[in-house]
This record gives C-alpha cells, structure tokens and sequence, in this order.
C-alpha cells in the first residue's frame, strides 16, 4: 500500500542527508551556475518540492553543505578544561575540514561563481566564516570572564585565532601549490598556530 501525508521523521533525515551528498558531488562536477536543480533532485531520488521545502533553493542547499562542514568543527570546541587543549583540538579538526580537496574545490566554485550569484557568497559567509567566528568569540568570552585571556574584543581574538590558522600555506593550498596535509602535519599546524597566538593573548596576571 502507498502510504501518503508527512514522511517518517528517519525517512526525512535519510532525504535529506541523500540530497546534501548528492548535491556535493554534482556542484563539485559541475559547477554552481551551471547545476540546475531538476538533475539534483534526479539523482537525489527526490522531488524538487522536497528540496525547496527543506533548503528554500539551491543557496540554500550550498550553505546547508557549509553548515554541515562547519558542524564538523564548531562542536569541537569545548568550554571544559585548559583553553589550550581546547582550542587544539578544535584547530585541528578545523584545519583538516578546510584542507580535504572537495572542501578546497568548493571553495573555489564560491570564489569563482559568487559574483553572479550573490546569495551564494551570502550564505557561505553566515554559515562558514561567521557562525565559526560567533562560536570562538563566544568561547573567548568564558574565557575572559574565568581571566584566562586578556579583556579585548573576543570577536577580534576569534579574528585573529582564524587568520592564524589559515595563514599562506592554506593560500598555497587553494591556488594548488601545496599538497593536502596529512594528519600529522595537521596536528603540528594546529599546535605552533594556536601556542603562537596563545603567547599574545593569554591572561600573564595570576
């Protein structure tokens, strides 16, 4: 028997997770302007009122690849134990996001495709860059109020934590002049980085 009305909650979340996989693959193979959203729903085995109804459009669907991405990291961060070891860790799980090639690929196709489309650039930037930046500046905060960091505005701590990471071999990254890291190189990154950056900020009056 057909069964019609809403689908089964796991049902919903399998749609949608099959979406977001498959809509990476062809906007990695095809590019942002070009990908319409009739082969997504194709090769998604759903229908374009499905799509519509969960992401609101294919921006939408972009920034909901981001947002996944970003998750990976943001929920790393954790308000427990020595701020070093914290942001370690969420260094490290960041900087393996960013640098895995379909991630540097993606990058590339909002770098090269957002002039044309506006609310691509839109939300890469809210669901990327800027939710990570509230999250570490929230972080910061806690910090501050416990005294572990010195009292500056914790959303340019974040700021400049960020732009630590990233730093010119992520550049060398993006332009392909660098190979993808591996876990160990990942791991030394995450560590000079984030002890760099620890020496200018951290709170010396005990």
């Amino acid at each position: 028997m057909i069964k019609c009305g809403r689908p089964a909650k796991g049902t919903e979340l399998l749609s949608h997770d099959r979406v977001l996989d498959t809509a990476l693959t062809l906007f990695l193979e095809h590019g942002y302007g070009n990908l319409s959203m009739e082969a997504i729903a194709r090769d998604a085995r759903v229908s374009l009122r499905t799509i519509y109804s969960q992401f609101g459009g294919k921006a939408g669907l972009f920034g909901a690849l981001i947002r996944r991405c970003s998750d990976q990291f943001v929920g790393t961060l954790s308000f427990e134990g020595p701020p070093e070891t914290a942001l370690v860790a969420f260094a490290k799980e960041f900087l393996f996001r960013i640098t895995r090639p379909d991630v540097v690929r993606m990058r590339a196709i909002l770098i090269g495709e957002s002039p044309r489309f506006p609310d691509l650039a839109t939300q890469f930037y809210e669901q990327g860059p800027q939710r990570t930046l509230k999250h570490l500046a929230q972080f910061f905060v806690r910090q501050q109020e416990v005294g572990n960091f010195v009292v500056i505005d914790a959303h340019v701590l974040a700021d400049q934590f960020l732009s630590g990471l990233r730093s010119e071999r992520f550049q060398k990254l993006q332009l392909g002049l660098e190979t993808t890291p591996t876990e160990v190189e990942i791991e030394v990154w995450a560590q000079q980085a984030t002890r760099l950056f620890l020496y200018g900020c951290v709170n010396g009056r005990k």
